[in-house]
């Protein structure tokens, strides 16, 4: 637990609030030089070659280091000596999209040559005397300071924010000394923060592969491993259990089956179950929320009905894995995306839970990738692929929803593991942003501190 400062006062700003009695308080535009950049991405024959540091490298990084791709553009020698971007400089984004993503700061770590700030960005110049950069930086990340931008920022489709906002913010401002103690403390905080972080995002990719393994293992090789084999008679398939078929797909399924007669059934006003591309995620699961009378999705649109299995045909959403057994769809039969392929099984033939497992194989995934066709950008797997690949499974309806029980019991083992870990990843999110906001809001003390690494405790 870190401790507090012995005495505060009041700073009169609303977002600031109490801080350290021997903090003081300043406008920015006292402790730095504030200035828009116009320097645009394009090149011209008349002007000089730059680097460009621009919106998005500040947008989705921490810090500007030497060792980044910059944008090759030019600039006027006055912009290029006006606009150089220096060690110690803080670039902030004044233009959003959304007036609540604005004012993102990123903090300049390395010394740079030729690098020059682009458009879309505030550049801020500490007086080092005063004031220091990865101070400010961090400031700048506070919710509660940064907030008063998010208030500011005008427009309507597209958000800015004006010099004047940036120089008449007030800092609250501790000695220099003082500045430096609170960033080094958040630079070592932070950084063991995002490697806990990192460790457990990659402990997720791993559980993930071991998820994709499971459906490999199972829809390849059953869960017996002492029943007798034999050749697929298929290279990239192999050994097989003896009592398994070897089939073409469209033996074993009905791929993209038209539309069923009762609709004609059924009123042009009864609501159905609509899925767009967005709607199917890339784990199986499907949002049915969106729902549209028959009349309006009745052509020009995929039909399909309840136990189907459905794929994205489309770059990159096949790669990506969208897909799904439509096992809960909401309604009889509903529309969606003319980007899915449909698989309807045949009956006493497949499982559509098995049928789906084998569609999230790698090696289906590989070979569909492989079989596509079109235009870059708008690849799709074609029909003929999905008539013709050829599958393993059991003879017996009863051994494929075994080996489905097998399959969705260890997944559903390592999603509580997944889960865990996301909710932790939060926790540690939110520990970050809160001790930004304490140590550069004056709420805790950093002058002596030792580096130490992070504990369960302090999390608690």
């Amino acid at each position: 637990m870190m401790k507090r400062y012995d005495s505060y006062k009041d700073s009169g700003v609303e977002w600031i609030g109490e801080v350290p009695e021997h903090w003081q308080q300043q406008k920015l535009k006292y402790l730095a030089r504030v200035q828009p950049s116009n320097v645009d991405k394009k090149s011209y024959d008349t002007e000089q070659p730059t680097l460009l540091c621009n919106y998005v490298d500040v947008y989705k990084n921490e810090f500007i280091v030497a060792n980044m791709s910059f944008m090759e553009a030019t600039a006027t020698p006055e912009e290029i000596d006006k606009f150089r971007v220096d060690e110690g400089d803080v670039l902030v984004t004044k233009d959003s999209e959304s007036a609540d993503d604005i004012a993102v700061p990123a903090y300049v770590k390395d010394s740079l040559e030729g690098v020059t700030c682009g458009y879309h960005l505030t550049q801020i110049k500490p007086d080092k005397e005063k004031l220091l950069g990865g101070y400010l930086f961090r400031l700048f990340q506070a919710p509660r300071y940064n907030n008063q931008f998010r208030v500011f920022a005008n427009g309507v489709t597209r958000y800015g924010l004006s010099i004047y906002y940036f120089e008449n913010a007030i800092i609250p401002l501790p000695p220099i000394d003082e500045q430096s103690a609170i960033a080094n403390f958040l630079d070592d905080k932070t950084s063991q923060i995002d490697s806990l972080i990192q460790r457990k995002h990659q402990m997720i990719a791993l559980l993930e592969e071991e998820k994709a393994a499971i459906i490999n293992e199972a829809v390849t090789k059953g869960l017996n491993p002492d029943a007798p084999m034999k050749d697929s008679g298929i290279e990239w398939l192999g050994m097989v259990p003896a009592h398994w078929e070897v089939k073409k797909l469209k033996y074993t399924a009905h791929i993209n089956p038209p539309k069923s007669n009762k609709l004609k059934e059924v009123s042009n006003e009864e609501a159905v179950t609509f899925l767009p591309m967005e709607k199917v995620s890339t784990d199986g699961k499907v949002d049915i929320s969106l729902k549209r009378p028959i009349g309006e999705v009745l052509s020009g649109f995929t039909f399909f009905q309840e136990h189907d299995v459905i794929l994205a045909k489309i770059t990159p959403c096949f790669e990506n894995g969208k897909g799904a057994h439509l096992n809960n769809l909401g309604s009889d039969f509903g529309f969606g995306s003319t980007e899915f392929h449909v698989l309807r099984p045949k009956e006493n033939v497949l499982v559509g839970k098995y049928l789906y497992y084998i569609t999230r194989t790698h090696r289906f995934k590989n070979l569909g990738e492989a079989g596509m066709t079109g235009s870059a950008g708008q690849k799709r797997v074609p029909t003929e692929f999905l008539s013709n690949y050829l599958l393993a499974y059991p003879a017996t309806l009863k051994e494929q929803e075994e080996i489905v029980k097998h399959i969705q019991s260890a997944h559903d083992k390592i999603d509580a593991i997944v889960t865990k870990a996301l909710s932790e990843i939060q926790l540690l999110q939110e520990y970050r942003t809160a001790l930004i906001s304490e140590a550069v809001m004056g709420k805790i003390d950093v002058r002596d501190y030792q580096p130490e690494p992070i504990t369960s405790t302090a999390l608690a």
